[in-house]
């Protein structure tokens, strides 16, 4: 975009809006490149992540696809039946 091409955009903005409204056009998009930037600016190590623990892993039955039981499961079915 060349230089004429600017001064068209900034004429033609002057016009819809009105030389009144440009200082807080230019203020608030000021505070949001300023916000945008502090926001992408957070590093991982701002936010904790805890990692999830309390769900237990399980195998799955390749033929049918549904969670094999776990041992404390067979025991206790076991004991269910005696």
């Amino acid at each position: 975009m060349g230089p004429l091409e600017i001064i068209l955009i900034i004429v033609v903005i002057a016009l819809v809006f009105g030389a009144s409204k440009l200082p807080q056009l230019g203020k608030g998009l000021g505070q949001g490149i300023k916000e945008f930037k502090r926001e992408t600016a957070k590093t991982d190590a701002d936010e904790v992540v805890r990692p999830i623990t309390d769900v237990s892993s399980r195998q799955i039955d390749p033929v049918t696809g549904a969670p094999m039981p776990t041992e404390r499961e067979r025991e206790s079915a076991g004991n269910r039946r005696a």
